[in-house]
């Protein structure tokens, strides 16, 4: 006896399978980098859009001591473009991959949200949390992926 299974009618989908535009989070640690590394194959072999988000924190304890917290962020902000700028050019010609560069301000979970939905990002990528306190109030990584809104990978 064979049984015979109705497969629902296709619907035309527009371009490809694969992501689109993929979000990686960098914050200038190891794993953000690394992350950024692994995401920047990912829109290589996809021909996505990489777009590199640093989330600049708002430190208010900071600004209220009279510290220059926003020329800080800034200035973390700039060495990260030049270190993604000298990795680029380091593979041009072998390896193309269109990326941009965001900066958002705000907690990391936040400016991730926000900058996932602004650009409609396909997926995420992040570094694992480096940080000891974070397995007991969760990481920015388990936040995104509980919020189930795109898939998100997570890179040691």
């Amino acid at each position: 006896m064979t049984e015979q299974h109705e497969q629902p009618a296709h619907t035309f989908e527009r371009g490809t399978d694969g992501p689109k535009v993929i979000v990686v989070g960098v914050d200038g640690s190891d794993s953000s980098l690394r992350a950024a590394a692994y995401a920047g194959g990912l829109a290589r072999r996809q021909h996505a859009l990489l777009a590199v988000v640093y989330v600049q924190p708002v430190l208010a304890a900071g600004a209220a001591l009279g510290a220059p917290v926003a020329d800080t962020t800034d200035e973390i902000a700039e060495d990260l473009i030049t270190q993604i700028r000298e990795a680029a050019e380091r593979v041009k010609g072998i390896f193309e991959v269109r990326w941009e560069f965001h900066t958002f301000r705000g907690d990391p979970y936040g400016g991730l949200v926000k900058a996932a939905d602004e650009l409609k990002a396909d997926a995420v990528v992040v570094g694992a949390s480096e940080q000891a306190g974070h397995r007991i109030i969760g990481s920015v990584a388990v936040r995104l992926v509980k919020a189930g809104r795109w898939p998100v990978t997570v890179v040691p």
